[in-house]
């Protein structure tokens, strides 16, 4: 009796089988999280910044955008991946900031962030002025002076 072998190929194709999608699946998210679809800098009021999550945790906020005051704020959703930076960002809260933020498409599990918008940097700018606007009447253009009556003049001398 001969002992029975195992076909040799088999389980290599398995072991192919499991790691080679762990592996396109490890590049593609960290092709998405290098590669940058655009960046930029959105100015404004951070309304909040927390750190959220069940298993990971990342730091989220949300950016008024405000044009002119009185008008309503488009908000700006965004993720800061670097504790610095978030810090940066709770010290400055009140105060008019810039983020600067790089935006990621395609990140495949929100444990990166709940936003595609990573924000990079933060600055400080200053309050926005505006012209001042008067409603009131100009005012009135001075009068011209009353004419001095001249006295008539004398008849000539004969």
């Amino acid at each position: 009796m001969q002992p029975q072998t195992k076909p040799r190929g088999r389980g290599k194709w398995i072991l192919y089988l499991l790691v080679l999608p762990l592996v396109l699946v490890a590049a593609y998210t960290w092709f998405s999280l290098t590669w940058s679809y655009s960046q930029g800098e959105r100015a404004g009021y951070v309304q909040k910044l927390s750190k959220r999550g069940w298993l990971c945790k990342t730091w989220e906020g949300e950016l008024a955008l405000v044009t002119m005051p009185g008008t309503v704020a488009e908000k700006f959703f965004f993720t800061v991946r670097r504790q610095e930076v978030a810090e940066r960002i709770n010290n400055s809260m009140g105060q008019r900031v810039s983020l600067e933020y790089h935006q990621h498409l395609g990140v495949p599990t929100n444990c990166f962030g709940d936003s595609q918008y990573f924000v990079d940097n933060v600055r400080l700018v200053q309050e926005p002025t505006l012209p001042p606007t008067s409603t009131a009447m100009p005012p009135p253009a001075p009068a011209a002076a009353p004419a001095e009556a001249t006295p008539p003049a004398a008849p000539p001398a004969k």
